[in-house]
């Protein structure tokens, strides 16, 4: 349940807390309070949308925090241990950002809204909207019916066969210009393959290549000069260095380390040897025996290379994928009313499995639907519509091309109120009253499986009044003994039947507008419930007429 709401800096609420109990509450207070302060923030913390335009006038954040105990499962998903209670924190700020805090640790919005069904339910005036929309009846009957298993066994299913068609679809355009791109593969196939290339390591070596070859005078003239000046032979290098170092030998009697000096020497000429080695081998252009034929080959070469990178990729390695997935297509077409026999019979296979598991989930819906229609009638009825009739129709769409990501499923809610009335669609003849009523009776009937511990009523009684409110109020003081119950009203008969009542009011502290709430009881309570009754000023009768409600609640 929820046990404590902490409210900072949310529009006129500067600091606002309420600490809640089980059984049934009761929020109150005048209008622009900051009731709708209290439900938004509430969403806030089910994973709903932040706005910035909400912080506070002049502050730098907002914080919604709220503490909810006996909710083990929530706890488990959100943090991966175990316990009772959990501490769940939000704040925005100015730049639209919201960070969101689990027991002080950090956590996500998508887990938080993942976790919030075994938080919190939280019924307002947009959802009450809702059952006029049609297309919600077939996700409130599978809440009722809590059929996730044979809903998401169908979806797997579903999504195969759609990812079946999509490649059967694919296939056919493909089948219908088979000649036109059978010539563009090929086509493409042949023009990579006549270029005979096979990594970047080749490209380099082209291009070392063409530049030895531009170069190759100046190589030689380069190569001559060192051949001359490190030659062994003619007054070289090397030849000056060995006859230095046999002189140097032979002055041992007069030159201690002649014989050190002399070998020292002889290593010199040895590098000096292997430099001009080396040197001559990499300036050699041996093998280039026509260098102008040569070129032409080279560059002609790298064109082929340039050209393959600008229409298939910026790299031989990206060249190759291309081609290998160009061969593939070209097979597949190749191939192609065979491989199109092979997915159309894929095809009826998941069809045949999408229809067990669709009739699998009608089976479960339309047991849910007799017996939803048959609670709804019963509540309703207990809600002062004494001659309702309420069904909920499920009809299947035959054929195998009704699938849907529902299933094959058309679910309506029809009714009639009155007697003598025919039965039709919600959505068409349900008045504000009514609807409040229907949704009411509605998440009766859900909670009873989904199980949220904690329900919040956003003036459920709009619309109604009198006797009527007294029956909602009942029916919540009922539903508050299997979960905590948390009602903002405007009706006198409401709020007096609450276990606990809680006013919210709007004062002004220092020059500006700011909320407070606390719990009231007694002549404070007497007094709300008067203010609720009616009129400009507060009688002694509405006193009196209030404090009698409370007594008979």
């Amino acid at each position: 349940m929820l046990k404590d709401l902490q409210i900072e800096n949310v529009a006129v609420a500067k600091k606002l807390e309420l600490e809640f109990d089980d059984g049934f509450s009761a929020v109150t207070g005048e209008t622009g309070a900051g009731k709708s302060v209290m439900i938004d923030c509430l969403h806030v913390l089910t994973g709903s949308k932040t706005n910035k335009d909400a912080i506070r006038s002049g502050e730098e954040r907002a914080t919604v925090s709220a503490v909810f105990t006996d909710v083990p499962q929530a706890v488990s998903y959100l943090t991966g241990e175990e316990g009772d209670e959990i501490l769940v924190t939000r704040t925005v700020t100015p730049d639209s950002r919201s960070t969101v805090r689990v027991n002080g640790r950090p956590s996500t919005v998508t887990q938080l809204k993942d976790a919030s069904p075994n938080l919190i339910g939280i019924t307002s005036q947009n959802e009450t909207q809702t059952l006029i929309d049609k297309d919600e009846y077939i996700v409130l009957l599978d809440s009722f019916a809590s059929d996730d298993a044979f809903l998401e066994k169908y979806r797997a299913r579903y999504s195969a066969l759609c990812a079946k068609r999509n490649e059967i679809k694919e296939l056919r355009l493909s089948l219908k210009d088979k000649e036109m791109l059978t010539d563009i593969l090929s086509y493409q196939i042949r023009e990579i393959d006549s270029v005979k290339i096979s990594s970047e390591k080749e490209v380099e070596k082209y291009l070392r290549l063409r530049e030895k070859i531009k170069n190759i005078e100046k190589t030689a003239k380069s190569r001559a000069l060192i051949e001359k000046a490190l030659s062994p032979d003619n007054g070289g290098a090397v030849y000056l260095l060995n006859r230095t170092a046999l002189a140097i030998s032979k002055l041992s009697d007069v030159l201690p380390d002649a014989e050190e000096l002399s070998s020292k020497l002889d290593e010199a000429r040895y590098m000096i040897i292997d430099v001009a080695e080396r040197a001559s081998d990499g300036l050699s252009a041996d093998d280039i025996t026509d260098p102008d034929a040569q070129l032409n080959l080279i560059e002609s070469k790298l064109s082929q290379i340039e050209k393959l990178k600008r229409k298939y990729g910026p790299t031989v390695e990206e060249i190759k994928a291309f081609r290998d997935e160009a061969r593939s297509k070209l097979d597949a077409l190749n191939d192609g009313e065979d491989a199109l026999s092979r997915l159309e019979k894929e095809e009826r296979e998941l069809i045949s499995s999408a229809n067990e598991a669709a009739e699998e989930l009608t089976e479960v819906r339309r047991a849910a639907a007799e017996k939803l229609s048959s609670e709804m009638t019963a509540t309703l009825k207990e809600l002062d519509m004494p001659k309702v009739r309420f069904m909920v129709e499920v009809k299947t769409r035959p054929g195998n091309d009704g699938f849907s990501g529902t299933g094959k499923d058309d679910v309506d809610m029809v009714i009639s109120v009155n007697p003598g009335e025919p039965m039709m669609s919600l959505y068409k003849v349900a008045s504000g009253g009514e609807l409040s009523r229907i949704m009411l009776a509605l998440k009766c009937s859900v909670n009873e499986r989904s199980g949220s511990p904690t329900l919040v009523f956003d003036e459920i009684d709009v619309g109604v009044s009198g006797s009527t409110s007294e029956r909602i109020g009942i029916m919540m003081k009922d539903l508050s003994k299997r979960a905590q119950v948390i009602c903002v009203t405007h009706s006198p008969q409401i709020a007096s039947l609450a276990d606990r009542h809680y006013l919210i009011k709007k004062n002004e502290v220092g020059g500006r507008a700011e909320s407070t709430a606390h719990e009231i009881q007694g002549e404070e309570r007497a007094l709300e419930i008067a203010r609720m009754i009616g009129g400009i000023e507060i009688t002694e009768k509405q006193i009196a007429a209030a404090k009698e409600m409370l007594a008979r609640a």
